[in-house]
């Protein structure tokens, strides 16, 4: 039976949100209702989104029937959607709201927290979008619901994976290009405790300018702060739910009153002044300014040298490399909780293909046997800051065709995925004519769509 594709939620979101800044600036696209399936409605904007996003994520030219595949998909959501309405799933508003806060917050910290850059990017204010996806959210939640209760329960046996295996054609078998797993100690260098008094006294100057009344906070932090994000907005982080900020910063800031500007806070970042702004319940708007203390070159060099000195301890077998990363690593890495094995975060399992890798990790990785560490890796994480970390050679997978004997675990989980889609396939197919559905003539030559006539019609 053919499948029908349906796009997961977070692909749903990602579609939603690069489309948003098009939708927003141009008011001259002419849009139309192009189905009704019971209450719901499908727009031409809507088909035209996701077939943009299949194009983005397709290797190649899409298949002709891409435009009737992916409007078949569409209605399986509409489908999925009204039923779960019909059903009385209820999806609260907490949830709704507390799924795209995440979502936004996610965008905004990629962004250091610049509401201006946000709306240049997006054309509304991060208040503005949240209103905007909320229906949108709501929708694509509950059809997640309705469909994990649909394959609620649903497990594979082994007959089943080799019966999986068997029924694909050998020239369609899958090849599984050069695959390696890895775990890694990250370690972050320590600044000399002088960079660190520097920093202090040049913050402290600062915070006696503003008590003085010599200087304006916003006018300090946008020439001074090392957060150059909020720095351009004169440190300004706008308004802010408990938890969005590291422990030390959020006890100063809800422990302020209005106006008043903290005493200096160190965190992992460096040394903060802040004021709060306002409060609103638990919500709060403060502004800060941000010292970094100034590595040198020698704090470099010993935190090299340490992690070299672990390093050796593991070959030499003193400790395990998992008892290395749980006393030594950066405890705010993904693999720090799992003893330092990385998770790849598109596929969600331990698998890298080498052409994935970046180039330090795949040079380091290259010449190292399976149970290998490599030396000290230079790197720089997302804040531009220098870090180091020792790799581990797990498994190393050449090139070849999928085998059960070497890829069950890959295979089941398609198996069980096939599984699932011909799970929903089937409901959806017990669902048609049940429900009214009327399609745009101009669709009427889409084969895909023929059968996703209601009952009740005649032509």
């Amino acid at each position: 039976m053919k499948k029908i594709f349906v796009f997961p939620l977070l692909a749903l979101m990602l579609v939603l949100s690069t489309a948003l800044q098009a939708q927003m600036t141009n008011h001259t696209v002419v849009d139309k209702v192009i189905a009704v399936l019971g209450d719901e409605i499908v727009l031409l904007s809507d088909l035209e989104k996701q077939v943009a996003y299949a194009k983005q994520q397709q290797k190649g030219d899409l298949p002709p029937n891409a435009r009737c595949m992916v409007f078949e998909s569409i209605l399986s959501e509409k489908l999925l959607i009204h039923q779960g309405k019909v059903d009385s799933i209820e999806i609260s508003d907490e949830e709704v709201k507390s799924q795209i806060d995440a979502r936004i917050n996610r965008i905004l910290g990629m962004m250091n927290n610049s509401t201006t850059q946000f709306i240049e990017y997006y054309g509304q204010t991060p208040a503005e979008m949240k209103d905007f996806m909320t229906d949108d959210m709501k929708s694509q939640i509950l059809s997640e619901r309705m469909r994990q209760s649909i394959i609620e329960g649903a497990s594979i046996r082994p007959s089943e994976v080799i019966a999986f295996y068997n029924q694909i054609p050998t020239d369609s078998m899958p090849f599984f290009n050069a695959e390696v797993e890895y775990s890694e100690l990250v370690y972050q260098p320590k600044v000399n405790q002088a960079a660190k008094d520097a920093a202090y006294l040049k913050l402290s100057n600062l915070r006696k300018q503003i008590l003085a009344g010599e200087k304006t906070f916003g006018e300090l932090a946008e020439k001074y702060s090392d957060d150059l994000g909020s720095g351009k907005l004169e440190g300004d982080l706008g308004w802010q739910k408990r938890g969005t900020f590291v422990t030390e910063f959020e006890a100063a800031a809800y422990n302020l009153a209005e106006n008043e500007v903290s005493e200096i806070i160190e965190t992992q970042f460096g040394y903060h002044i802040i004021e709060l702004l306002g409060r609103r319940g638990n919500l709060i708007h403060t502004r800060h300014i941000l010292i970094k203390p100034v590595f040198s070159e020698s704090d470099y060099t010993r935190a090299a040298s340490f992690l070299d000195s672990i390093r050796t301890k593991i070959i030499n077998k003193e400790m395990s490399f998992e008892f290395a990363v749980k006393k030594h690593s950066d405890k705010d890495q993904q693999s720090y909780s799992n003893g330092g094995r990385v998770t790849n975060a598109y596929t969600g399992n331990s698998f890298f293909e080498i052409a994935d890798l970046d180039f330090n990790i795949y040079f380091a990785l290259d010449t190292l046997k399976p149970g290998g560490i490599s030396p000290p890796v230079e790197f720089l994480n997302d804040a531009g800051e220098k870090f180091y970390r020792l790799l581990k050679l797990n498994t190393r997978t050449e090139a070849h065709k999928a085998s059960l004997k070497t890829d069950y675990s890959k295979i089941q989980k398609a198996a069980l995925n096939n599984k699932k889609s011909e799970i929903i396939n089937s409901w959806v197919s017990n669902k048609l004519g049940t429900v009214y559905v009327r399609i745009d003539p101009d669709y009427s030559d889409c084969e895909e769509l023929k059968k996703w006539k209601f009952k009740g019609e005649t032509k």
